[in-house]
């Protein structure tokens, strides 16, 4: 029966978003605090974060740092994160080309970045608006649950490679199937596919 079939789904996608959201509960972005000759490409090195999201999240972009300060390091995916973020890539943009996949995968990842949104990947990908709906469709459909393919996999290694770089988009939606208004008004920063991104 569809029914049963459409409680199973959602029970399975339930049971999979919370492994993901325990998972990752103590990896939000954290502080370091600088010691003598560090720089940010040591500190880059350390934890594995380009130095362009370093410098971003600290709103830093010139190369000096000091002993004793204390600067944000970006959340660091774990594996069951970047698994989460190819789903979501392969099931957003399922036919568009590799850059645009890129591109929403960077988006999710520069709202990881943002004051604006949860510091978590899986946060940003399970959150809910006031109205109770989720922020990507897929997760409120359970398209989330279909692995990914390799290309969105690749995809989401690119945007970690280059984290911190790009137009800063924070949304991306379909104009021909945009039913927000409000998206609308946001400025666009470039456009692939059938993809608009915006911030």
């Amino acid at each position: 029966m569809k029914w049963m079939k459409k409680l199973a789904i959602a029970s399975t996608l339930t049971a999979t978003l919370f492994t993901f959201q325990t998972q990752i509960a103590d990896a939000a972005s954290f502080k370091h605090t600088v010691k003598s000759g560090e720089t940010f490409y040591k500190i880059s090195n350390h934890y594995g974060v380009p130095i362009s999201a370093i410098q971003r999240i600290n709103n830093r972009y010139n190369f000096t740092l000091y002993a004793g300060e204390r600067i944000t390091v970006p959340h660091i995916p774990t594996s069951y994160e970047r698994d989460l973020l190819a789903r979501l890539v392969y099931a957003e943009a399922k036919g568009e080309s590799y850059a645009g996949k890129v591109a929403v995968a960077t988006v999710v990842l520069n709202r990881v970045d943002s004051t604006l949104f949860p510091n978590t990947v899986a946060g940003v990908i399970t959150e809910r608006s006031a109205t109770g709906h989720y922020a990507f469709s897929p997760v409120q459909n359970g398209t989330i649950s279909i692995a990914a393919d390799a290309e969105s996999k690749r995809a989401v290694q690119e945007a970690l490679m280059y984290r911190g770089k790009g137009g800063q988009s924070l949304y991306f939606y379909n104009p021909k199937t945009a039913q927000s208004t409000w998206i609308l008004t946001r400025p666009t920063t470039i456009k692939i596919g059938n993809h608009v991104f915006a911030k």
